[in-house]
């Protein structure tokens, strides 16, 4: 296998564990929905918003950095100095790890208390030990990595999501069964990250002793042996002059979503009371953030497979390829996006009494989901940029993104409550997507959709309004079925209709095009290429 294959293979390795761990974490908040209260939602959310911006500071971009400086230095036969630069990122996560889960314990009470969830402070303490570990499995699967070993990565993702979510349902019905009070099963529940972080990290100490007998049988080449070593302080320059950008370029959704669980109760108190505000709050992060993480998984997925090639042509600075590529990336993650969007939004009501405990919040999960067109967007036209060797443009969009969103949160939530502060997410989301395709641009000319923008959206406004109508008549069905039956039945209805519909109008209104279709994934290809005979006839040569 080439290296370019190697490569590719790996990235896509890497997605697949990503996905799938991502779907896990999203089929748990289903069951702990159910057995948590209000004061539990809301509880589980914060901790878990805080949870997931301290673990994005402490470990996102430093193991991509690592992954990169092992990488050469076994390019360049120096085993030696890998293992150096490796031993130093170790200290430096356990040392990070002992700090963060100490301040993130020592200061739970002062930051529940500061946004009015005093409640929270057991779930926030319950989390904080897996903090202990996951700085050192991040440097791990870096280190694996860069010796080009990507299985290892995922299998401990895979595995952190399992024992997580078991962990998680079954501590949360035990302690419910038990009696406890509803802030005390929402810590049990976040427990199950500390579970979860000791799975995946005795995974990777697993896969360091079988790679530490494999270099013993190969007994690599040292040609750094006998200068002098490395000096810590140079290996700790290099390793955060490459990350501080990636680490603040990947804080877009976690620094957004920790906004909303800390300024939610706050603005939101005075106008509709604590205990409303309380009940909202839990249901944006049990219901809506949940069902918002699916749009993504597939279009970013997919797109993210792209991203070696367009690094390896920006390289090559082989700029009409590089064109090409990104066009395609964007375009794949806008056109795969969309169906699952409009499926979610249109059949939200029915989406929410299928899964959840109540029909309240259907309009904040078909808020907070059309607003994840723009997050897909945005986290494309990211990875791009950091493809390119472009982390700084990143970072300060995502800084320009975040200062957006607070504003336009404290300015339309007194008018719209909490769908302004939803509307301020989108609109952050929003402003850093348009912010990287500018930045792309001067760099490489390219359209995502060009002259077919009109073709697009008629498409979408027509499957709105047709899953939207299939939803409305679907609902009756509550009157002659069990409720569950009736909006399960309306949810296949919507999907089966947009999803069977949308790749026949795009190729009615030439928005995909027959010619091309050789440049699109296998996956897609397969899907649309019997489609094909919709085409109008008399423009099917046309380029």
């Amino acid at each position: 296998m080439s290296k370019k294959e190697s490569f590719i293979k790996g990235t896509l390795i890497l997605a697949a564990a990503a996905l799938v761990a991502r779907v896990l974490g999203m089929v748990q908040r289903v069951p702990l929905e159910h057995i948590f209260g209000a004061v539990g939602n809301a509880s589980f959310t914060i901790a878990n918003n805080v949870y997931l911006l301290l673990l994005t500071v402490a470990t996102a971009g430093i193991p991509s950095t690592l992954s990169k400086m092992v990488s050469e230095r076994y390019a360049l036969k120096r085993p030696g100095e890998a293992k150096r630069i490796y031993t130093a990122a170790l200290i430096f996560a356990a040392v990070t790890g002992v700090i963060i889960t100490a301040l993130l314990y020592v200061l739970a009470p002062i930051y529940a208390d500061a946004i009015s969830s005093p409640e929270a402070t057991p779930a926030i303490r319950a989390l904080a030990p897996a903090l202990l570990l996951f700085p050192t499995v991040a440097m791990m699967r870096g280190y694996f990595q860069g010796r080009n070993n990507m299985t290892a990565g995922g299998i401990s993702q895979i595995a952190e999501q399992i024992l997580r979510v078991a962990a998680a349902i079954g501590i949360a019905a035990v302690m419910l069964h038990a009696g406890y009070a509803d802030k005390w099963v929402a810590a049990g529940a976040s427990f199950g990250g500390v579970l979860g972080s000791i799975g995946a990290f005795g995974i990777m100490l697993y896969y360091a002793a079988k790679l530490r007998r494999e270099d013993r049988r190969a007994r690599l080449e040292d040609l750094s042996s006998g200068t002098k070593p490395v000096p810590l302080k140079r290996i700790y320059a290099d390793i955060f002059k490459l990350s501080i950008p990636i680490v603040l370029s990947s804080l877009a959704i976690p620094a957004v979503y920790f906004i909303d669980g800390s300024i939610v109760k706050p603005m939101l108190n005075g106008s509709i009371g604590v205990d409303e505000a309380t009940y909202l709050l839990g249901i944006l992060g049990s219901r809506a953030q949940s069902i918002a993480g699916i749009p993504p998984i597939l279009s970013i997925a997919l797109s993210t497979s792209l991203i070696p090639i367009i690094s390896g042509a920006f390289a090559r600075k082989d700029m009409p390829y590089l064109q090409k590529q990104i066009t395609l990336a964007m375009r794949i993650s806008v056109l795969t996006g969309m169906p699952i969007v409009l499926i979610l939004c249109t059949a939200a009501y029915s989406v929410n009494g299928l899964l959840y405990s109540s029909l309240d919040g259907s309009g904040i999960i078909a808020l907070l989901t059309l607003g994840t067109i723009f997050q897909i967007t945005m986290s494309t036209s990211s990875s791009i940029l950091l493809g390119m060797g472009k982390p700084n443009l990143s970072m300060v969009h995502v800084l320009i993104g975040i200062a957006v969103k607070l504003a336009a949160s404290f300015a339309l939530a007194p008018l719209f409550g909490i769908y302004g502060i939803i509307a301020g997410t989108g609109l952050c989301f929003l402003v850093i997507t348009l912010l990287n395709l500018r930045s792309l641009k001067r760099i490489v000319s390219f359209s995502i959709l060009g002259g077919r923008w009109t073709g697009f959206l008629l498409t979408v406004a027509a499957l709105a309004a047709i899953g939207y109508g299939l939803n409305q008549a679907g609902i009756q069905l509550v009157d002659v079925l069990p409720d569950r039956v009736a909006f399960f039945i309306t949810c296949c209805m919507v999907g089966a209709a947009i999803t069977a519909l949308y790749p026949v109008m795009l190729i009615v209104l030439r928005v995909i095009r027959r010619e091309e279709l050789d440049s699109y994934p296998g996956a897609v290809r397969k899907v649309l290429r019997p489609l094909m005979r919709f085409a109008p006839a008399q423009r099917r040569s046309e380029g």
